[in-house]
């Protein structure tokens, strides 16, 4: 578990996968990852992100607030799922709408970050979004993570043509 100001980012419990999908599984959430999805595929990711998890210690973790308990969404690193960045950690993050702008995605990435440096020897953690996910490559930025155009890609969750397979890539080589 890591435990930041306002945020725990903990394993996933079995009942995370119904609420997730509930506070995640939404028009403005999803804009960006594919649109709105069958909730049970949403609380298959929970299940998924907990199976990474058991295999390698680390993944999307799940993102509670403290005061309250809320399921605020996901963030974490895990090994990236998709070519070619294969063999390369991944940092992630998705919060559900009513917590955006409130430097809680920040405040989860950063720790997530700090983590994978104390405790992984990645040389460099990646970062993947599409380029009108301005909020998403803001906070990559705001990271201090650099855009690698020669890492861009089209990603084969999604066809030839359509609006979200080409996807950019931003990277944060391990501090010295």
């Amino acid at each position: 578990m890591i435990e930041t100001g306002r945020l725990l980012l903990r394993s996933w419990r079995e009942e995370d996968g119904a609420e997730f999908a509930r506070v995640t599984n939404t028009p403005e959430v999803m804009e960006h990852l594919g649109g709105v999805e069958d909730p049970a595929q949403l609380a298959d990711t929970a299940a998924r992100l907990d199976s990474i998890e058991r295999e390698h210690g680390f993944t999307f973790w799940a993102m509670e607030r403290k005061e309250d308990k809320a399921l605020l969404g996901f963030c974490g690193v895990k090994p990236a799922s998709v070519e070619p960045l294969l063999g390369e950690v991944e940092i992630g993050w998705r919060l559900r709408h009513d917590a955006w702008g409130r430097g809680y995605a920040r405040e989860a990435a950063q720790a997530s970050l700090e983590w994978a440096w104390a405790n992984l020897g990645a040389p460099r953690i990646v970062a993947i979004t599409v380029p009108a996910n301005s909020r998403s490559w803001g906070l990559m930025e705001r990271l201090g993570m650099i855009r690698r155009p020669d890492m861009d890609f089209d990603h084969p969750h999604f066809p030839p043509g359509h609006r979200l397979r080409a996807h950019i890539t931003y990277v944060a080589e391990r501090p010295s």
